[in-house]
């Protein structure tokens, strides 16, 4: 395969969540059903070998999306290829757990993610387990299946010995080490990283995201990384996709998006990172509140909040033309 072959195609990716009352109360009430657009489209693609990052305000929809990409979510519209196979659609139970293999997660929270009651070296053989390559009995599969999670224990930063260990043992950092160890356990090529730092002290965060770029260079992995610490993103990401409302308002290059953001969204949220350079530059933080994602505005979802709304904002909904979601982008470039 070429590495620059895209290992992840998403197509019109759309979820939508039922929140209406229940029938009695809504026939009582005279209410209509209500229904929640969390992601609204979402149309991109991850080359292999490289960190595509998320980002976005809380209730973006960046972890729906993360999760109807491994498949822990059904799509209510769309469709997401790894390596060409629809796993949604396909028959071929082969190709589908060949595929799931390659997929893995890892989750927010180290302290959520992992089962107390089980010792951590279990908690590793896991994926190997379940997808054949061990065997949770005796004998040589036995054995190298030990063997296997005492590498990857090591590979990550912890003793083998810390195998027979319950994760009530462990720090937070250490947790996340341990899913991390999980995740690459059955030769994944995908990871999708949802918020893998957020709930770490910031100097762990750093030696975790170390971590995950060792791995990365070392076993060939790609990232799909869902965060709202910026910062992360700078130093992780190849390219960056910022979510607004459940609609990707722009896709780019990381360095180019950060030195020119061409959607008023994306440079706001670079503009509420705090200045440490002291440059002066003119920064225009973001105002008011998210619009209710039930009720959404009419036109362009961020013109409420935007300082540079048009007429037309107010009544059309932007194309995502260039890799943007902007009627004043799309002006700019056209003049």
């Amino acid at each position: 395969m070429n590495a620059a072959d895209p290992i992840v195609e998403v197509h019109g990716l759309r979820r939508v969540f039922d929140v209406s009352a229940p029938f009695i109360s809504r026939l009582i009430a005279r209410e209509p059903r209500r229904t929640l657009t969390a992601v609204d489209g979402a149309d991109f693609t991850i080359l292999r070998g490289e960190t595509f990052g998320l980002v976005g305000e809380s209730g973006s929809g960046k972890s729906t999306l993360a999760r109807m990409v491994v498949g822990l979510l059904e799509a209510s519209q769309g469709q997401v290829l790894i390596e060409g196979v629809d796993l949604a659609r396909t028959g071929d139970k082969a190709a589908r757990r060949a595929i799931r293999r390659r997929i893995q997660m890892i989750f927010q929270d180290p302290y959520a993610s992992l089962n107390p009651r089980w010792r951590v070296g279990d908690i590793i053989a896991e994926p190997i387990w379940a997808f054949g390559a061990g065997d949770p009995g005796a004998g040589p599969k036995k054995r190298a299946t030990v063997a296997r999670v005492g590498e990857l224990l090591e590979l990550v930063g912890l003793h083998p010995a810390d195998g027979r260990k319950f994760p009530h043992e462990f720090s937070g950092g250490q947790r996340q080490r341990i899913a991390i160890a999980r995740a690459i356990a059955a030769h994944p090529d995908f990871i999708v990283c949802d918020e893998p730092t957020s709930a770490l002290d910031v100097s762990i965060q750093a030696q975790i995201l170390n971590l995950m770029r060792d791995l990365q260079d070392r076993l060939g992995l790609t990232y799909l990384l869902i965060t709202h610490n910026l910062a992360v993103v700078r130093f992780m990401a190849s390219r960056v996709g910022v979510m607004y409302l459940g609609r990707l308002v722009e896709i780019g290059e990381t360095e180019a998006l950060f030195a020119r953001p061409r959607h008023p969204y994306t440079r706001m949220l670079l503009d509420a990172v705090p200045d440490l350079m002291m440059s002066g530059r003119p920064r225009t933080p973001i105002g008011g509140e998210p619009p209710n994602p039930i009720d959404p505005p009419p036109g362009c979802p961020f013109h409420p909040r935007c300082p540079r709304a048009i007429a037309i904002c107010r009544t059309e909904r932007p194309a995502f033309l260039d890799n943007v979601a902007c009627h004043l982008a799309h002006d700019e470039r056209r003049n």
